[in-house]
């Protein structure tokens, strides 16, 4: 590892700042990050020809940078300790859910410390309410906002264990150098940073000159292997539902026959207490809760309850008159020029399931006026402080516990189990392990709100004069507001929780200011406008920001649409992309994924290639596929046919700044992709009589091992600023685009619906659903296989 001579403050400069050492016996630190370190970034330069685009607001300030500037305030209060023995510890207030950051804020720490990486412990964080809005996590945000002030904390902790080291040899701290986890002295001493630790605290909170290290370190910007790598392959990995909780017993929900049904009464209450293995029966919010010895137990209490259900809220509904709906509340477009050819197109884009692969669950011990709970928990700040108006207690009467979650895609910004595990607990008076059937998370869980974008350009000749998205959605639920209470009572009106605010109008502001932070248009097509508006639902169907709300629909939209615009000037997708992007770093992407795919090879018949481009978390994506859309065959061995298109090689190209972890970046953009591909080709919720039909993994139709790409990979453009942008969503909407584009080009029409098998889903919705059970089932209506 390089040596770093710990430099001493002259003048200012941007990597200058005031650290503090905390009061204690051994050393702990924090960071204070100037405001005015948080201009907003240059990610996105605008400029070029043909007609130059007015910008759109995301050009210039994001949600990364809107999220970045709400954590500075309580920066201040995240702290790093180094031990005794050597350890830096960091209790991280992120949810780790299989995005890696647990190892990429380690790498981060260890460069800034000169310290191994296997010294760095990064755990999750409690709910700390004091930290406000810096506990979310979400919209690909963890490292441009943690990036600046857990560097500075390492670096505060560094130059004290190296004054300490000086004091303690009576040299110019300048003198000394750290590395490897220790500080060496011009004359041969040497001391370990564990054995510093105590000298370099402070008996009061003292302020610190600090500044980063300018040169790389040894970590950031390598492949590294995850820190949690080995448990999760040998099956050690530690989820919500693997914790030894006292007294904590299975519990689970008979739910209603349609969504938001509510319980009438429970016909043979009695009986079912009595079965095998069973605790406890009895009504919560949303269905009745079982407590049992084992989960298989509780599933057959739940098949063996006889439950008078209310209606519910969509009971007549279907995806048709929902869509119906959706499309009414399209704002208008204002009319072209007579002198301008019009090309216009609405695309429509259904309901998708939010379900990560860990089950919805959480464990929850409420005693008397007390309440503990564990479960992934994307928003933990108001988790805590919504169970505490549930059971009127002081907040610093809960304490909310985040595990690390099996997948999370916008799921745990809610925290449902939690919830519900809360009211069953204080219901039965014990502790309980609460968890969803996989039915019950596919058909009761939180989905992707539903879209309609009507998109129109003007041309003239082959010079695109105009280019305008209209985007209807139904509401997506913002009652999280950004991870606490105050913000969160703006979109909600619930008077079991005490909020009473304008529902309708505090989401829709919401969800309008979102919208413009996440859509862009990353071409001149002249004067450019996007806009919104929504029909309110988020109380009819349970909705999420499922790997962003938006931008995975309006970016398909637009693609779909500057494909259309490539046809009628008589240009090729690539040719007609490099000619309309705004800058070379537009150009650059799109280049190297079309070299690296062979763009324009000579196809077979029935397949195609196709390139999209997306802008998102200040990040740049090209996106080249090629697809095989020939006819279905049938695979006896599995009894089920191929869904017709399958995605043969994609390709990415990502400009996304400095990017900590390549692998792990990597990763989280094939992922991105998969999802794209599954929401262009195949998955979607067919909502049926107020319930989708969808009832497992089986029927939904995600991305399956025999089709996806046979070649897929993923290069990132060389750095070009300190920070890099996000990767857990960006991946997403370029993937969509690119699979929808190259199966309008293998089928010869572009797709104006997504899924594009969704009115022919070759039966696999309907045909493959069992006959019903008799009685009430554990999903409400059939048990799926």
């Amino acid at each position: 590892m390089a040596e770093s001579t710990v430099e001493q403050p002259s003048g200012t400069s941007r990597r200058q700042f005031v650290g503090y050492v905390l009061a204690g016996t051994t050393l702990a630190v924090t960071a204070d990050v100037a405001w005015e370190t948080a201009a907003p970034s240059a990610a996105h330069a605008a400029g070029g020809s043909p007609i130059p685009s007015n910008s759109t607001f995301s050009d210039h300030y994001d949600f990364l940078d809107l999220y970045r500037d709400s954590c500075l305030p309580t920066n201040h209060l995240l702290a790093l300790s180094i031990t005794p023995d050597g350890k830096a510890l960091f209790e991280l207030p992120r949810q780790e859910a299989g995005q890696g950051i647990t190892t990429s804020f380690a790498q981060i720490i260890a460069d800034e410390l000169d310290m191994p990486m296997e010294d760095v412990i990064v755990t999750l964080s409690d709910g700390r309410p004091e930290l406000v809005y810096n506990m979310l996590t979400g919209g690909s945000t963890s490292h441009f906002s943690l990036w600046e002030p857990v560097k500075m904390s390492a670096a505060t902790a560094r130059t004290a264990l190296a004054t300490a080291a000086a004091e303690k040899w009576a040299v110019p701290v300048s003198s000394v150098k750290t590395r490897d986890g220790a500080v060496f002295g011009p004359d041969g001493q040497m001391a370990t940073y564990g054995s510093l630790s105590e000298a370099a605290a402070s008996r009061i909170t003292k302020p610190l000159d600090v500044k980063l290290k300018s040169k790389p370190g040894q970590f950031v910007g390598q492949s590294i292997g995850r820190v949690d790598a080995r448990n999760i392959v040998q099956g050690q990995k530690v989820f919500a539902m693997d914790l030894k909780i006292a007294n904590a017993m299975p519990t689970m929900v008979c739910r209603p026959p349609t969504l938001n049904g509510t319980v009438q009464s429970i016909e043979n209450l009695e009986q079912v207490k009595a079965m095998p293995g069973v605790t406890d029966v009895g009504a919560i919010s949303r269905g009745v809760a079982v407590r049992a010895r084992t989960f298989g137990q509780c599933i057959d209490a739940i098949r063996a309850l006889r439950v008078s259900w209310g209606s519910g809220t969509i009971d007549n509904e279907n995806n048709d008159s929902l869509t119906a709906k959706v499309a009414s509340v399209l704002l208008p477009i204002s009319p072209a020029s007579p002198a301008d050819e019009v090309i216009e197109e609405d695309y429509v884009f259904h309901y998708r399931s939010g379900s990560p692969l860990e089950t919805n669950c959480a464990v929850a011990d409420v005693r008397g006026d007390t309440a503990e709970v564990w479960g992934g928990h994307n928003m933990p700040i108001i988790t805590l402080q919504r169970i505490a108006l549930m059971l009127d207690v002081p907040e610093e009467n809960v304490i909310v516990h985040c595990t690390t979650a099996g997948g999370s895609f916008g799921r745990h910004l809610f925290s449902d189990a939690s919830y519900e595990a809360v009211e069953a607990s204080k219901l039965f008076g014990k502790p309980v392990k609460l968890m969803y059937h996989r039915t019950d998370d596919a058909r009761h869980g939180r989905m992707h709100p539903m879209m309609v974008n009507r998109v129109r350009a003007t041309k003239q000749g082959n010079s695109i004069t105009s280019f305008v998205m209209s985007s209807a959605s139904s509401a997506c639920d913002w009652t999280h507001g950004l991870g606490e209470i105050i913000s969160g009572s703006a979109t909600a009106q619930d008077p079991r929780l005490g909020f009473s605010g304008n529902k309708e109008f505090g989401n829709l502001s919401v969800s309008m200011g979102f919208y413009q932070l996440v859509t862009s248009v990353p071409y001149n097509f002249g004067p450019t406008a996007v806009y919104l508006n929504e029909i309110f639902a988020y109380d009819t169907l349970p909705t999420s920001a499922v790997r962003n709300v938006y931008s995975p629909d309006t970016g398909t939209a637009r693609e779909l649409h500057v494909s259309r615009l490539a046809d009628a000037v008589g240009m090729d997708d690539y040719e007609f992309r490099r000619t309309f992007t705004k800058d070379d770093g537009w150009r650059a992407v799109l280049d190297k994924a079309a070299e690296a795919g062979d763009w324009g090879r000579t196809m077979p018949e029935g397949t195609a290639q196709a390139i999209a481009l997306h802008s998102e978390y200040q990040c740049k994506v090209a996106c080249f596929m090629e697809i095989d859309a020939r006819p279905a065959m049938v695979n006896r061995k599995i009894r089920e046919a191929y869904t017709g298109p399958r995605v043969t090689k994609a390709i990415m190209a990502v400009d996304a700044g400095k990017v900590i972890n390549p692998r792990n970046f990597q990763a989280n953009m094939m992922g991105g992709c998969m999802d794209g591909i599954a929401q262009a080709l195949t998955a979607s919720c067919h909502i049926e009589d107020g319930l989708p039909l969808e009832g497992s993994w089986d029927n939904y139709r995600y991305t399956r091992q025999w089709n996806v790409p046979y070649v897929f990979e993923c290069f990132v453009m060389p750095d070009n600023r300190e920070i890099g942008g996000g990767a857990g969503e960006t991946g997403v909407a370029a993937g969509q685009s690119a699979a929808a584009i190259a199966w309008g080009r293998a089928k010869g029409t572009l797709p104006t619906e997504n899924p594009v098998n969704f009115r022919d889903p070759l039966g696999y919705v309907v045909k493959s659903r069992i006959p019903p059970i008799p009685q009430s089932p554990i999903n409400g209506r059939r048990f799926a296989r």
